[in-house]
């Protein structure tokens, strides 16, 4: 996934929903410890923020350097680019060595790794038993039946340009590999859905759809997916371009411990 979102950082800090707080407390509470959190693929750094607010010290990192300059800083998050030229071990202790962190993070990022490496280190550092892994995504929106089934054609429109492993986002993660013991918080081929509600300007629309990986890819090979006919396609099915629309993102989440 490294440089997926470089170009794009600014449209994804802007657009992007806010997880509810709820999320990180429901979290915190599955564990015993408060030390030591690591939030992955934190981009602009949204879930190591929330996590912060319920442990001592959160690693949060990223492969994009980007994504990072825009992060939001906090006294109790320390940002840290690691380049795909990392090894395991050097991760590891990155991140604070063997059986040291009490939650483990993934926000809308877990898709584009490589999931068995990934899991392998998640594996490492976890706090036996009560440490717990985390991932969540979101692949749709509730607006209104004219801009959903506008953003429906526009989605059509970008599927060549996604990275195959979007699939996992697509299906909900209900074919993501999770191979970790459940805490009641969604199970491998069982998510748990989760509403995630934002307040939405058209702007803020066209802001998230900037932020498509596939986008940029689209741009890259020549091809604009947002044209000007297309913008206004989707500012009709808005209504007023000056409208602020309750939107709800249609979220899931993967939960669970190393297991024994």
């Amino acid at each position: 996934m490294a440089g997926l979102f470089d170009k794009q950082a600014e449209a994804y800090l802007d657009s992007r929903p806010t997880y509810p707080a709820d999320w990180y407390s429901m979290l915190a509470d599955r564990t015993s410890f408060h030390s030591l959190a690591w939030d992955v693929g934190t981009g602009n750094g949204q879930a190591a923020i929330g996590v912060a607010e319920h442990y001592e010290q959160v690693v949060a990192t990223d492969v994009s350097e980007a994504q990072l300059k825009l992060a939001m800083p906090h006294p109790r998050v320390r940002y840290v680019q690691t380049p795909l030229s990392l090894s395991d071990d050097e991760l590891v202790k990155l991140i604070g060595g063997e059986n040291c962190v009490d939650l483990v993070t993934v926000a809308e990022a877990v898709h584009w790794f490589d999931h068995p490496r990934l899991y392998s280190v998640v594996n490492r550092v976890l706090r036996k038993p009560d440490g717990v892994f985390a991932v969540w995504g979101y692949n749709d929106a509730a607006i209104t039946p004219e801009m959903d089934a506008a953003l429906k054609r526009f989605n059509d429109t970008a599927i060549p340009y996604w990275n195959k492993n979007i699939k996992y986002l697509f299906d909900g993660y209900k074919t993501l590999p999770f191979p970790f013991e459940s805490i009641g918080l969604g199970s491998e081929g069982r998510p748990l859905k989760v509403d995630i509600p934002k307040e939405l300007s058209f702007d803020g629309v066209l802001g998230m759809l900037k932020s498509w990986s596939a986008v940029a890819t689209a741009k890259e090979r020549g091809v604009d997916l947002l044209g000007g006919d297309v913008v206004q396609q989707l500012e009709d099915a808005w209504g007023d371009s000056k409208l602020v629309r309750h939107v709800v993102y249609k979220g899931f989440m993967l939960a669970g411990k190393v297991r024994r």
